[in-house]
């Protein structure tokens, strides 16, 4: 069987990625979040047993990847895996998988990364499936600076932060300042008492509950968003918007992101170099509006 482009292209929209050299292809198994079940991943073993070469591989997005699959095995392997819970996709001018760092677990995660992620992936990846952008949106969440999933890189990146907070009344200038100590950046420094340099400072948290007076705290955690990042031949740190977002505001600010794309957008063309030509002052001012989600459904059937 010798397959044409439209036939590549149109399993391709569905997930199915031709294996270089072959009439064979890799599915895409969506996580969500980067997590699967036990029941899950045995899913996966067996639909790679029985359809691809019984291999599975992960990419840079969170998703399992089942290489080998006949194309005319397509069809029985998508039911398979459906049936079982499991969905595939994640191509195309679309929302491509959440990703999530580990920030749920780990010690230095200020947030809860994969519950996010969730969210995102149903009101997003899920609740957009059918909504053409002007390209692909890859969309990041990180529970802390230390940056591990690349939230500044993406078109949209979410990254915990919290603020350290010093009452210089309760300070008592230990000779062995534990705030000091702890800070990865230098950037809590005693003199007579513990200074914060709000420049050095990178909001991570680490000396929040280090001090066994309680001089420095820092309990509330909230949200610094990137829009514009991208990596690739063409490599951009994301802009940085001007303020820190609440939890209660991150998914609007992330949606009205996406619906300023899908208007002011032109098809072939990434987050941003829309942001730069429309020019970041006025994309921030109009994103953190929120006046486009108001206006959804009309942008949402734009050509």
């Amino acid at each position: 069987m010798s397959l044409n482009a439209d036939q590549i292209k149109e399993v391709k929209n569905q997930g199915f990625l031709i294996n270089r050299g072959t009439e064979l292809f890799s599915g895409r198994i969506i996580t969500g979040n980067g997590v699967l079940t036990a029941a899950e991943l045995k899913t996966a073993c067996e639909a790679a047993e029985k359809f691809g070469n019984g291999n599975l591989t992960f990419t840079t997005r969170q998703t399992v990847e089942l290489p080998g699959i006949p194309y005319e095995k397509i069809p029985e392997f998508k039911q398979f895996v459906t049936e079982r819970g499991l969905s595939v996709g994640g191509t195309g001018r679309r929302v491509r998988p959440i990703v999530s760092c580990k920030g749920t677990t780990c010690i230095y995660g200020l947030h809860d990364t994969q519950e996010m992620a969730t969210e995102a992936h149903e009101r997003f990846f899920k609740g957009y499936a059918d909504v053409l952008f002007p390209h692909k949106i890859k969309i990041s969440v990180g529970g802390c600076p230390n940056n591990c999933v690349k939230p500044d890189i993406n078109d949209i990146g979410i990254i915990g932060q919290r603020i350290p907070i010093v009452n210089t009344e309760i300070c008592k200038s230990c000779k062995k300042c534990k705030v000091e100590a702890v800070c990865p950046m230098n950037a809590a420094v005693k003199s007579d008492m513990i200074v914060i340099d709000k420049e050095a400072c990178v909001q991570c948290g680490r000396c929040s509950d280090k001090c066994p007076f309680g001089a420095v705290t820092g309990e509330t955690t909230l949200y610094k968003i990137f829009i514009g990042g991208q990596w690739g031949k063409h490599r951009y740190l994301g802009y940085e918007l001007s303020r820190l977002f609440e939890r209660a505001e991150v998914m609007d600010i992330i949606e009205s992101s996406m619906l300023f794309f899908k208007k002011e957008g032109k098809t072939g063309e990434r987050f941003r170099q829309t942001i730069d030509r429309v020019g970041i002052d006025t994309a921030e001012k109009i994103i953190t509006s929120k006046k486009l989600l108001d206006q959804k459904e009309e942008i949402i059937k734009m050509e």
